[in-house]
């Protein structure tokens, strides 16, 4: 986090939080919600300024809650977020991972194909879904244990994750431009967030609550 945010937040600890501003779609495009209509499902609109888009990226975290935000300033803005906190992509020809915020990816504890086909992963930066675009070679790059290309020897429920029974184990699979050591492989039972420890749409506490 920056130097600066950090000493605002010391220097005025009391801002309020804001809610419905700030959206991550699942291309891991930052979406500015001017009417505060993020949480009502509005679409807002696309944030391409490049200045913008790295401090948002060096100010983006996530509370124990799992509520994931953007430090602006003394202001937390809470995110609300289309697919998962943090959307994976091939950074270059080998297939190696890298954030939408651009941190490089060198370790995942477990992956999860949910019933649409969208893969999520446990990484050390946090839960994160593959993007669309590079999910078949990513794909196409995992391996069993045994070093057998996954898709040749792919199980059953791979093509469809929502019919796999509830008793499937998770399979152990290799991304060797990641990491040599196996991670499970397992359909995704319930949202994402549940089963990774994210909150996709943080909501304002009430004074109640608080």
């Amino acid at each position: 986090m920056d130097s600066d945010v950090l000493a605002a937040m010391a220097r005025w600890p009391d801002v309020p939080d804001a809610h419905g501003w700030l959206s991550l779609d699942a291309r891991g495009r930052w979406r500015l919600h001017p009417a505060g209509d993020a949480l009502a499902g509005g679409p807002g609109v696309s944030i391409s300024n490049p200045g913008i888009l790295a401090f948002i990226a060096r100010n983006y975290g996530h509370d124990g809650q799992g509520r994931w935000f953007f430090q602006n300033g003394p202001q937390r803005v809470f995110v609300r977020l289309d697919a998962a906190p943090l959307i994976l992509r091939q950074a270059d020809a080998a297939g190696a991972l890298a954030t939408h915020a651009g941190h490089a990816v060198s370790r995942v504890d477990r992956w999860a194909l949910d019933a649409a086909g969208r893969l999520y992963a446990a990484t050390e930066h946090g839960p994160a879904m593959v993007e669309d675009r590079h999910l078949p070679d990513v794909l196409e790059r995992m391996k069993l244990a045994s070093g057998q290309p996954l898709l040749d020897a792919a199980p059953g429920w791979l093509a469809d994750p929502g019919q796999a029974p509830d008793a499937t184990p998770a399979i152990p699979v290799i991304y060797p431009p990641v990491s040599l050591a196996p991670a499970p492989l397992a359909p995704l039972r319930g949202p994402a967030g549940k089963a990774l420890g994210f909150v996709d749409r943080p909501e304002p506490v009430s004074s109640g609550n608080a």
